[in-house]
C-alpha cells in the first residue's frame, strides 16, 4: 500500500531514519503504534500505516517553538509537561519530512544514554530550531497559543 501512498512512504522513511541511530529499535506498546526506541526507551511515537499521520517526539531545545506550528500540540498523558510535542496532519496535508527528521534527531539525543548520543556528530548552526521559520509570524502576546 505504501508504494502508492506518499504519506505512508514518508512514514516509512521517517521510521527508517530513526532506526539508523545507534541501538535504535521499534517497539509496539499498544495497538496503533510502532514506535522508535533506544534501549527500550521511546524517542518517537509514530502511527502505523493506514492510520492518520501522527508523530510525537521529546523536544527539549525546540519544543516551545514547535508548538507554534498549526499541526503541533503538547503530547497527551502528561508528556507535554516533559517537553514532548505531537504533530497530527490532516488528510492531504503534506508531511514535512525534513522537519520531522530534526525532531527525531533531537528526541533521540534527549532520550538515548549519553554514551550513545556522544557517537553522533555534534549539532551545528545548520540545524536551527524546528519552527524558526514561524518566528516572524508569532502573535505579539507571550502566551503560548495552546
Amino acid at each position: 500500500m505504501a508504494r502508492n501512498n506518499p504519506r505512508e512512504r514518508d512514514l516509512q522513511a521517517l521510521r527508517a531514519f530513526g532506526l539508523s541511530y545507534p541501538e535504535a529499535h521499534t517497539k509496539s506498546p499498544w495497538p496503533g503504534h510502532l514506535d522508535l526506541a533506544v534501549r527500550n526507551k521511546t524517542f518517537a511515537y509514530l502511527s502505523i500505516e493506514g492510520q492518520p499521520f501522527r508523530i510525537s517526539c521529546k523536544l527539549p531545545r525546540t519544543g516551545q517553538d514547535a508548538l507554534w506550528l498549526p499541526f503541533a500540540k503538547p503530547t497527551a498523558y502528561g508528556l507535554g509537561k516533559s517537553g514532548w510535542v505531537t504533530a497530527e496532519l490532516a488528510d492531504g496535508e503534506p508531511v514535512p519530512v525534513d522537519l520531522f527528521r530534526q525532531w527525531i534527531d533531537e528526541s533521540y539525543r534527549a532520550q538515548a544514554p549519553k554514551r550513545l548520543a556522544a557517537q553522533l556528530p555534534p549539532l551545528d548552526g545548520a540545524q536551527a530550531p524546528a519552527a524558526a521559520s514561524t518566528a516572524a509570524t508569532r502573535p505579539a502576546s507571550k502566551n503560548r497559543p495552546r
